[in-house]
């Protein structure tokens, strides 16, 4: 079975209770169980992951190189904008990268227009609240080679 990682940065895990206008109601444990049942029904396995530790992702993303995961779904929240050390981690990996928000980073302040990850992700999709993982990890899915 395919496996797709889902990884979530800094203060992500605070979904659900920081800046509802933002980010919607929906905390991460409900991301987390909307992508488990959607992974069921494109059969694949997925795994989720957070912390607010810079050094700890990097290090999930190294496991995920030996692990040999299929493909990754990430939103590195803050760290987008800024974290050269995830992106080179990120730039291990071999297999195809989704970059997903849940708002639309383009309409808000000017740092948040840029990423990181760009030039290394797939692609991405911002701007739909909680629905962004799902669109993330059908994206995900069709990326990975037959």
């Amino acid at each position: 079975m395919k496996k797709v990682l889902v990884l979530n940065g800094i203060n992500l895990n605070m979904f659900g209770k920081r800046d509802p206008k933002q980010y919607g109601t929906t905390t991460l444990d409900e991301i987390d169980t909307m992508l488990q049942k959607l992974g069921k029904e494109l059969g694949v396995a997925v795994e989720s992951f957070q912390t607010n530790c810079e050094g700890t992702m990097v290090e999930r993303i190294h496991k995920a190189f030996h692990d040999k995961v299929d493909a990754v779904v990430i939103n590195a929240g803050a760290w987008t904008h800024y974290s050269i050390g995830l992106r080179d981690a990120l730039a291990i990996l071999t297999v195809p990268i989704i970059e997903v928000h849940m708002s639309n980073v383009h309409a808000r302040e000017t740092f948040r227009h840029h990423s990181v990850f760009v030039d290394i992700a797939k692609g991405q999709i911002c701007g739909f609240g909680a629905e962004s993982y799902l669109l993330g990890l059908r994206a995900a899915v069709s990326a990975i080679p037959a």
